[in-house]
C-alpha cells in the first residue's frame, strides 16, 4: 500500500516519531461540527498546548487540497472552525473527499487510520461514537467501533457519547476483543457525566498502567485499539439522571425534524447545549482538555 504520497505530515511531527517521541493524535470533526466558532477555535488551541505542556507533540488531523494532514497551523484550524462546506469524514468518506480535493474534518474513526498510518499510537478524542438507541431497527452503528478492532491506536475519551447506547457499545466492544479501561473509577463514564448505569470491564489507576497495558497488547500481536475511559472532572460534570432527560427530548425532536445519519450527533448536542444554556458546551470543552492530559501522560509512559 503506498498511502505515503497522500500523506502530509508537519515537520516537526515528523521529527517526533523519527526521534521516537511521544506525539498525540487530535481529531478536527470538534472543531468543524462539534462546536459555535470561536470557542472551537480556541479550544482548539489549547488543547493543543495542554498537550505540549505534558511532554508530547500534538498532530490535529484533517483532509486539506487532497491530502490526509497531520498537524495543522493556526490558520488552518481557523478555516476548519469558520468554513461552512468542511465535510464531517468517516472512513466511507475519505477517498470520495481526497480525491475531490474537499476540506474534510475527520471522526475519530479516520483520524484512527490517518495516526496509523502517519505512526500515532495515542488519539484523544471527547467520546466515541457507538451503538446508537435503537438500533435493532435502524442498524445504525458507528464505524468508530469496527475501526477499534482493527486499527492499533488507543483512544482516550470520556466514554460513549451519552447519546447512544452505552450498553450495546460495551457489549460491541467485547465481542471485537478491544480492551475498555476506565481510570480510577469501577464505573463506566457516560461523556458529561461521571457515571452511568454501566460498570467498566476494567480500572486502572495510572497512565504507566495504561501505557503497560498498550505495550503488552501489542507486543502479543493483539492487533486493534484499547478505549481508555477518563471520567469528566467532578467540578464540571453534568450529572446522569439530568442529562438523560435533555439527550431523551433531543432524540425525540431529532426524529421530528427527520435528521438521520452524521447529522444526528450534531444536531443534538447542539440541542443539548440551547437547553442547558451553555452547560453542556463548557463540560464538553472541560473534558476534552482532560483527555488531552491523560492522552500525553499515557504518550509519554508508553514512548
Amino acid at each position: 500500500m503506498n498511502f505515503s504520497n497522500y500523506l502530509n505530515i508537519q515537520p516537526e511531527i515528523a521529527e517526533a516519531l523519527k526521534n521516537k517521541k511521544p506525539v498525540v493524535a487530535l481529531e478536527s470533526t470538534i472543531i468543524a461540527h462539534g462546536m459555535p466558532y470561536p470557542r472551537n477555535v480556541e479550544t482548539a488551541i489549547e488543547v493543543e498546548t495542554i498537550v505540549r505542556e505534558n511532554g508530547a507533540i500534538p498532530a490535529t488531523i484533517a483532509l486539506l487540497d487532497g491530502k490526509l494532514c497531520v498537524g495543522l497551523s493556526k490558520t488552518q484550524l481557523e478555516y476548519l472552525g469558520t468554513a461552512k462546506d468542511v465535510w464531517k469524514v468517516s472512513l466511507r468518506d475519505m477517498p470520495y473527499v481526497i480525491s475531490k480535493k474537499i476540506a474534510g474534518a475527520t471522526t475519530v474513526a479516520a483520524t484512527m487510520r490517518v495516526a496509523s498510518m502517519a505512526g500515532i499510537s495515542v488519539f484523544v478524542t471527547g467520546g466515541i461514537g457507538g451503538v446508537h438507541r435503537e438500533a435493532q431497527h435502524t442498524m445504525d452503528i458507528s464505524a468508530d467501533l469496527t475501526e477499534m478492532q482493527h486499527t492499533s491506536v488507543a483512544v482516550v475519551s470520556a466514554g460513549v457519547k451519552s447519546i447512544l447506547d452505552i450498553g450495546l457499545t460495551l457489549e460491541y466492544l467485547e465481542t471485537m476483543g478491544v480492551p475498555v479501561v476506565t481510570l480510577g473509577q469501577a464505573t463506566f463514564p457516560s461523556f458529561y457525566s461521571r457515571e452511568s448505569a454501566f460498570q467498566s470491564p476494567l480500572q486502572l489507576d495510572t497512565a504507566e498502567e495504561i501505557a503497560s497495558l498498550l505495550k503488552s497488547k501489542w507486543e502479543l500481536g493483539l492487533n486493534g485499539s484499547v478505549l481508555i475511559a477518563n471520567p469528566i472532572p467532578l467540578e464540571h460534570e453534568v450529572p446522569y439522571s439530568i442529562i438523560e432527560k435533555y439527550i431523551t427530548t433531543a432524540l425525540m425532536e431529532a426524529k421530528k425534524n427527520n435528521v438521520s445519519g452524521k447529522n444526528v450527533t450534531p444536531f443534538i448536542l447542539r440541542y443539548i447545549a440551547n437547553e442547558t444554556k451553555g452547560e453542556s458546551l463548557t463540560a464538553n470543552i472541560a473534558l476534552v482538555k482532560s483527555n488531552a492530559k491523560l492522552g500525553a501522560q499515557i504518550a509519554c509512559a508508553y514512548n
